[in-house]
């Protein structure tokens, strides 16, 4: 038997479960077990009409061999696949052993019976006639309406659902779960697990009240008789708990000893129900024939209470005599005609009306509108006039029926939406119907309206048969007791009497059966961490823990003790199920998802929001403050399983909503660039991995944490090189490492992975990197490291043309240098500064940077330092003074200096650094020469280099090893290493001081070019210094250019590590690349010396727009 949808009440020992991964709905397609089987089928099939396809066996499945499956789909009842595997694991399998079949149960049996069963219930037996007379026919209709109004509609969405594929065990909470995700299904799930536990408290509450006021009233542990007032209902009330407690405690061990008896039973307490309402109807055709006699005793127009006389009289006539009665000695001190009375009943007569005046009476006109009670209040009868001094107190009050609770409107609304509850009964026995597409609609219908249509003429019927007072009488104290619907029953009231009592029974049964087997599910689905332990359960899958819990949150109903009290509090929480229930219809519908087919046509998004609206309505009609509490408990739960619970994918609504909120939003971001004041970095981070497709530089990702505290667009892009089909395991594996470092690092972003070569692949990350207007603005790329190596020649050259691409792209440019000395986000700067070198005007992004890093924490105790300079003909003081009221302006506090560069001569060391440049230019170009031309060109830079320093020095040069360029900062000699295939030594001349190397007046070195098999080509010697001016002829040839930005470079290096070598990050405009490719290793060598000596530097260019405002 194929299984191919997951129950959601077995996902835990099924094969695609569950915990904290995200799994597969078991499909019958591709990955069901199955589908193992079929394939093990094909894999042996050799016909050759299906020779195309035999390389595909092996993953699909013919249909021709999978259709029988698919067609014998059924779904195993709740438990029965726990007990199959239970009775494997521990005793084998047996081969005798039958197996188990889910019953094939139709429309009326398995649905609409249910229906019935679940939706009357105790409200219509023990409230309905007080809801009549309380808020008249009027009103009382117009509540039963909205109501019936909010099941019907709810059902129409529920079908729609329901037939939109198989629908297992788990009913509503299945249905809402996969329609609106794990975290609105988890949340409206527990909603209605503890709708479902408080009516299983409500129905036991009502089965005690029939027990203790209408059948056995001397059974009260707390004595009522001889109480008034508060005294009475606190007694009152200590009885429900008592013997709510021992009913509960019964009905849980009844439920745990057997679920089969309560199912076994359900037919009985379904009978008695229906028997109930037939008699109530019989009674009510009686009336028009000949109303039974149920008198009524007012004294004046106020009701009596029955037990307070025999006789409805003042006085009787025995034997010629007159002889007060038990009425006149209830308001006078003795029984003589000439006692003292109470002043209301010496002015009023007593009289006597029928109760139930029948169908006929017209009875109806007086019913018609309402009349609401505050609490205490005697109950009086409309149109009879009354003799009463309005300043003279109420006394003997006892003697009166009285009104036990304040009502009004809204509270008859919670109290009765219950009694239309139980709408799910057939969608939760969808794992037990034949055919649940067909049946659910159809049977759930039929059965709201049947009810709707009994409960709308229950309201015209009562309110035309009985008297106003009676309908008033919530506990029948004007009719001796009796049950007040009771007294329209035929044959006999005692007919409604066990009818009611035995119909609660049977739902707080139901309910304790039901609530734990939906708390299991939503264990099961693991979507709940903390409520694992209560999807365990016996060895046949019934749910133990679970059903201590539900007892446990029931006795909280039953501590409560008031039915009516209990009512709104099931109501928000059955509202709120219903509200989604709608919501997840409407959206399926409007979103138009692929998947949403429901077999049930006659639904429409419209309705669906209207009743998504009736439930809000109604929630806060009922009560606002229980359903401001309800909200509380489900956005509690929803946040609960955002964050901790286990992530699952299951095709729902939510992300369809994401999507389509996504789409239009990027619709919006096409229509025009962002305003300045909403600029803010979306960075695209181009990092490198390795062989193992680990990234290089996880800093960078650090810096991006940093700067973006969370906000933005973040993408991670890198370049996997090679071909996409040869290298798409290697690009999975990098894309799955960048998301790993992306979640360590809690930068959220997306990560892009290219397969090209590594020049491609770059230029491809920045050209389509984002969608439509959520694009990225800014590039961030380290430092290309070891760039003077041979091998690294590829990098260093990528990295120019990133900064060619983002000029002309007019994308902002971040180059972090020394990324590895970066903190993490784990540390924290207590105090130190962040130095901005604002050279050249970038559009403020040197401004909005430092601003941007100390709202991170690991930056927050650093100030910011702002350096600005001034050339000869500048105003450094107004300078500053500009620059404070800029700051100012911008709303960013920082420290300000000007610093003056002087016009000054170019140093020996300048001139010598761009002598060595232009030197080691030329050896590369030989890179691209054959050998000979290579050994020629080569030989005559050094031939003419050697020259002029023999003619002055001899005997000074010298040959030295230096280490390698991979060496760090704080080292005393760096090399410059090329690849060069002679295998002579070429010797030039460079300038670098060993301990100062900012100096322009440090002595020059000597510098010496070794083959490339020597590691070492480029060894520098401090004693070559002393005959630097003698090589003055050799510096007349140099690129004036390149040497004046060697100069400028040197200069501000000088400055820049004179007043910031001691700061925590350093920013510093970047200048542009040069135009003609030729001097691309000139401009690393400018850069070289530009940030030469400095730990922590972050190369800025701007992206050709203003990021930074004054206004607001």
């Amino acid at each position: 038997m194929l299984n191919n949808i997951t129950d959601c009440e077995e996902e835990e020992g099924g094969p695609n479960s569950t915990g904290d991964v995200n799994p597969r709905e078991s499909s019958p397609f591709i990955y069901s077990s199955a589908a193992g089987d079929v394939e093990k089928k094909n894999l042996q099939y050799d016909g050759k009409n299906m020779a195309l396809f035999e390389e595909e066996m092996d993953t699909s499945p013919m249909v021709s061999s999978l259709l029988s499956s698919l067609a014998n789909y059924s779904n195993l009842p709740t438990g029965s696949k726990e007990h199959e595997e239970a009775e494997n694991n521990e005793e084998g399998a047996r081969p005798s052993k039958k197996p188990v079949t889910a019953p094939q149960l139709g429309t009326l049996m398995g649905v609409y019976l249910p229906c019935i069963q679940n939706i009357f219930g105790v409200i219509l037996f023990l409230r309905m006639t007080w809801m009549v007379g309380i808020g008249g026919v009027l009103g009382s209709f117009v509540i039963v309406f909205m109501c019936c109004s909010t099941t019907m509609l709810t059902a129409i969405s529920m079908s729609a659902i329901a037939t939109n594929g198989v629908v297992p065990a788990g009913g509503s909470y299945y249905m809402i779960s996969r329609s609106l995700g794990p975290e609105f299904g988890g949340a409206v799930g527990i909603c209605f697990y503890l709708g479902t536990t408080f009516a299983g408290a409500m129905y036991i509450l009502g089965c005690i009240e029939i027990l203790l006021i209408y059948i056995v009233p001397q059974a009260a542990v707390f004595k009522i008789e001889g109480l008034e007032g508060a005294e009475a209902e606190a007694a009152l009330l200590n009885n429900m708990r008592v013997y709510g407690t021992i009913v509960l405690s019964l009905m849980a061990l009844v439920v745990f000893v057997g679920v089969k008896y309560v199912n076994k039973l359900a037919l009985v307490f379904l009978a008695c129900v229906i028997l109930s309402i037939v008699a109530v109807y019989a009674g009510i055709i009686k009336t028009a024939i000949d109303p039974p006699v149920f008198p009524v005793c007012l004294l004046g127009n106020r009701t009596l209470v029955s037990k307070g006389y025999d006789v409805c009289a003042k006085v009787i006539e025995i034997d010629n005599e007159t002889v007060t009665t038990k009425l006149w000695r209830s308001f006078c001190d003795s029984e003589s005609l000439n006692a003292t009375c109470d002043e209301y009943f010496n002015n009023n007569n007593v009289t006597e009306i029928q109760g139930i005046p029948g169908v006929t009476s017209g009875i109806l006109a007086e019913n018609l509108f309402g009349n609401y009670l505050e609490k205490g209040v005697i109950l009086e009868k409309r149109g009879i006039v009354s003799d009463v001094d309005p300043d003279s107190p109420v006394t003997s009050s006892n003697r009166y029926v009285l009104a036990d609770i304040t009502s009004f409107f809204t509270l008859l609304v919670g109290i009765y939406f219950p009694s239309v509850t139980g709408i799910m009964a057939g969608s939760n026995r969808s794992g037990d119907l034949r055919d649940a597409q067909k049946s659910i609609p159809i049977g759930t219908i039929a059965a709201i309206t049947t009810t709707s249509a009994v409960y709308m003429s229950c309201v015209v019927l009562f309110g035309a048969c009985i008297e106003g007072v009676v309908l008033r009488d919530k506990f029948g104290e004007g009719v001796s007791g009796n049950l007040v619907i009771g007294t329209l029953a035929w044959p006999s009231p005692w007919v409604i009497v066990f009818g009611s009592f035995f119909s609660t029974c049977g739902a707080g049964l139901q309910s304790l059966t039901g609530a734990p087997r939906l708390l299991q599910a939503i264990a099961r689905d693991g979507i709940i961490p903390f409520l694992r332990v209560f999807g365990h359960g016996k060895a046949n899958g019934e749910p133990t823990w679970a059903l201590l819990l539900t007892a446990s949150i029931c006795e909280i109903g039953i501590i409560i003790a008031s039915l009516d009290a209990v009512a709104p509090i099931l109501s928000m929480f059955f509202l709120m199920c219903y509200m989604f229930v709608n919501l997840a219809c409407a959206l399926q519908t409007l979103l138009r998802t692929p998947n949403w087919r429901p077999r049930f046509k006659f639904y429409h998004w419209a309705l669906s929001f209207l009743g998504m609206s009736l439930c809000l309505s109604l929630m806060f009609i009922c009560s606002w403050y229980y359903a401001i509490v309800a909200m509380c408990i489900a956005t509690c739960i929803y946040k609960y399983i955002e964050f901790c619970g286990a992530e699952k994918e299951w095709g729902d609504g939510i992300r369809g909503i994401s999507l389509s909120a996504a789409r239009f939003a990027l619709m919006r971001l096409e229509e025009g660039p962002p305003h300045t004041k909403n600029w803010r970095p979306q960075l695209l981070v181009l990092v490198s991995v390795d062989a193992e497709q680990n990234v290089e530089q996880p800093r960078l990702l650090s810096l991006t944490n940093q700067l973006k505290a969370g906000k933005g667009l973040t993408i991670v892009g890198t370049t996997v090189q090679g071909t996409f089909l040869d290298n798409y395991a290697e690009a999975q594996r990098a894309d799955q490492s960048l998301r790993k470092l992306m979640e360590t690092e809690k930068v959220k972003g997306f990560s892009q992975v290219v397969t090209s070569n590594l020049r491609d692949g770059t230029s491809h990350l920045i050209q389509v990197g984002g969608l439509g207007g959520l694009k990225h603005n800014t590039v961030m790329v380290s430092w290309p490291r070891n760039w003077k190596q041979p091998e690294y020649h590829q990098h260093f050259r990528n990295f120019i043309e990133v900064v060619r691409e983002t000029t002309v792209a007019s994308l902002a440019l971040l180059v972090p240098k020394n990324i590895s000395s970066y903190p993490s986000n784990g540390e924290r700067f207590t105090e130190g500064h962040i130095d901005v070198w604002w050279i050249v005007h970038d559009g403020g992004m040197l401004m909005l940077l430092p601003f941007l890093l100390r709202q991170h924490k690991v930056w927050r105790k650093c100030k910011i330092r702002i350096f600005t300079v001034a050339q000869m003909d500048d105003n450094s003081i107004q300078m500053k003074k500009d620059l404070i009221t800029f700051l100012y302006h911008l709303r960013i506090s920082a420290e300000v200096e000007v610093v003056e560069m002087l016009e000054g001569d170019i140093s020996a060391y300048t001139y010598e650094k761009t002598l060595i440049m232009e030197q080691r230019s030329q050896i590369l170009k030989q890179m691209h020469l054959t050998k000979n031309e290579k050994e020629r060109e080569i030989q005559s830079i050094t031939d003419s280099s050697r020259g002029s320093i023999r003619r002055k020095n001899p005997p000074t040069l010298c040959v030295q090893h230096c280490a390698e360029e991979g060496t760090s900062m704080a080292e005393k000699t760096e090399a410059e290493s090329v690849a060069i295939s002679n295998s002579k030594q070429v010797q030039l001349v460079h300038s670098k001081n060993a301990s100062t190397p900012t100096s322009p007046t440090s002595p020059p070195s000597s510098a010496t070019w070794t083959d490339s098999k020597g590691k070492n080509l480029l060894a520098v010697s401090p004693e070559s210094g002393k005959d630097l001016f003698n090589m003055k002829p050799e510096w007349e040839h140099l690129n004036q250019s390149d040497l004046r930005r060697m100069h400028t470079a040197v200069r501000l290096n000088e400055v820049i590590m004179k007043k910031s070598k001691e700061a925590k990050l350093v920013l510093l405009n970047m200048p542009g690349p040069p135009k003609n490719r030729v001097g691309n290793e000139n401009y690393m060598e400018f850069l070289e010396v530009l940030t030469e000596g400095l730990n922590r530097v972050l190369l800025v260019r701007g992206g050709g727009r203003e990021v930074i405002t004054i206004y607001s």
